[in-house]
């Protein structure tokens, strides 16, 4: 057996017998070490000789389950503690509102059914609607440009802007949005006719008014002393035009009720303009489109219309601000997929919503959905469970990568760390018992074994957790070992130098 197996035998019985008040050198200071004891919230001896166990504190667990010592306790603890804070603040934060506003159009318009249709779908899932009523496209577009604006969502048509806001974004094209013109007289084919005449172009606000100014101006036709343009309300317009007191209004279904377009095509002396013209109007104006009107699609026993009416207009986009939580994005898109996806006069089956855009970019999370539909969980479970399940798995899966291999690290380093310092000794040690073999003068002894007791020294003024201790006081043993070896005894110990 060497002499280190040798040492080990001798020093473990003299530790389990020893008093914590007493080393080889003598008794130590007891109420210092006791006071540590209690710190520390180990067993203490009491006068009568028993023994009280006291219940370690959090702090005190940690330390000695991970193998740190406090003040890494301390540091780990307040960190697991941040991280905890910023999970729970981002699972509150990261939750879908349950009310969102959106701008439509004036009362009785499409814009404003549609929304309210969308409204009732989105109460099924919890979710409330605000509607708000607006003149039109243009207004609802102001609103939404303007941050301080309490508004989500809104219809746009297309061509209401020539550059993109960078806030906005589109959640796609719901629908057409085609441009009725209804004019007293005889038939026209040309928008040129009109010229001279006194026009009803949508009121202010209007995305019928900015298209219509668009439309005359490339037919030559701007407002002078021949040409009156009247920037009235629809049923206002309408009212006018049956009773003759103007020659043509301009109708969309933005800002113009059905019911009002639908009294005008049935009115025996107005006529519903057919754009002869409406191939090269959508290769000027990028944003519109050809659209056919069937004839006898409005009603079949009275023919009307009489004949294919060519119309033009653009798509309707539903435009939305860059904030807009990805789980109402969806449930948006499946409510437009529901009020918009039907077939009518104008569109096919299914044809919208679509990612069609005209002046903003289609969202990530639309050109998602658009491509692979909604989100697995949100497919599979309610609204609100899917939400709270997406939530919890965003925040939990990301503090598990942090917290894991940092908690799993901060031991392994701070062992090493103890190590290191305790092996630190040991070459020490060992450095001085090979020069106490090999040194025969008497002088150069002396001063290695004064070398010996500041070693000691030096180590039991060492701090180490107890998940150490057995490596401190097999150190503590090796030392004694050495100079028991070399017919030395321990140095005397100052009053509050021991561990």
């Amino acid at each position: 057996m060497n002499h280190w197996g040798m040492m080990e035998l001798a020093v473990r019985p003299l530790i389990l017998r020893i008093s914590p008040c007493f080393s080889c050198a003598g008794p130590l200071s007891c109420g210092r070490m006791s006071g540590d004891m209690k710190r520390h919230n180990l067993p203490v001896q009491t006068d009568a000789g028993s023994i009280h166990v006291t219940t370690p504190s959090v702090l005190t667990a940690t330390a000695e389950i991970f193998g740190l010592s406090r003040l890494i306790a301390i540091g780990m603890i307040v960190f697991v503690c941040l991280v905890m804070i910023l999970a729970v603040f981002y699972f509150v934060w990261s939750a879908p509102p349950h009310t969102i506003t959106i701008t439509s159009g004036p009362d009785g318009s499409i814009f404003q059914t549609n929304a309210c249709k969308y409204a009732s779908i989105l109460a099924r899932h919890g979710v409330n609607l605000k509607i708000l009523t607006s003149h039109g496209s243009l207004e609802n577009l102001q609103r939404l440009s303007d941050s301080s604006f309490p508004v989500d969502i809104g219809f746009v048509q297309g061509g209401e802007t020539n550059s993109a806001s960078g806030n906005l974004v589109s959640l796609g094209s719901v629908a057409y949005q085609p441009l009725l013109v209804f004019y007293r007289g005889a038939p026209v084919e040309l928008l040129s006719a009109l010229r001279g005449k006194r026009l009803a172009i949508g009121p202010v606000g209007s995305g019928t008014r900015t298209l219509t100014l668009t439309l005359l101006a490339a037919n030559g036709i701007e407002p002078d002393h021949s040409t009156t343009l009247l920037d009235w309300e629809p049923q206002q317009s309408s009212k006018a035009l049956l009773e003759g007191t103007i020659d043509a209004v301009f109708l969309m279904g933005e800002s113009a009720s059905t019911s009002t377009m639908r009294e005008l095509l049935r009115a025996p002396d107005v006529h519903l303009f057919s754009f002869a013209e409406a191939e090269a109007y959508t290769r000027r104006i990028g944003y519109l489109s050809d659209l056919r009107l069937p004839r006898g699609s409005i009603d079949l026993g009275n023919d009307i219309p009489a004949h294919d009416v060519n119309l033009i207009g653009p798509t309707v986009e539903l435009i939305a601000r860059k904030n807009l939580h990805p789980a109402l994005s969806d449930l948006l898109l499946e409510a437009a997929r529901e009020v918009h996806g039907r077939a009518t006069l104008l569109q096919r089956k299914g044809e919208f919503p679509a990612p069609v855009e005209q002046d903003f970019p289609i969202s990530a999370d639309a050109a998602r959905f658009y491509k692979s539909g909604k989100s697995f969980l949100y497919r599979y479970l309610p609204f609100w469970l899917a939400s709270l399940t997406s939530r919890i798995v965003i925040v939990l899966v990301p503090t598990i990568v942090v917290l894991f291999p940092v908690l799993r690290s901060i031991p392994f380093v701070y062992r090493w760390r103890i190590r290191l310092l305790i092996y630190r000794w040991y070459r020490a040690l060992l450095a001085l018992e090979r020069r106490l073999l090999t040194e025969s003068e008497s002088g150069k002894r002396q001063q290695l074994l004064a070398r010996l007791d500041e070693i000691e020294q030096k180590v039991n003024k060492m701090k180490v957790p107890a998940p150490y201790a057995d490596q401190f006081y097999g150190l503590r043993g090796h030392i004694d070992f050495v100079r028991q070896r070399f017919g030395q005894q321990a140095a005397p110990l100052r009053p509050g130098t021991g561990n």
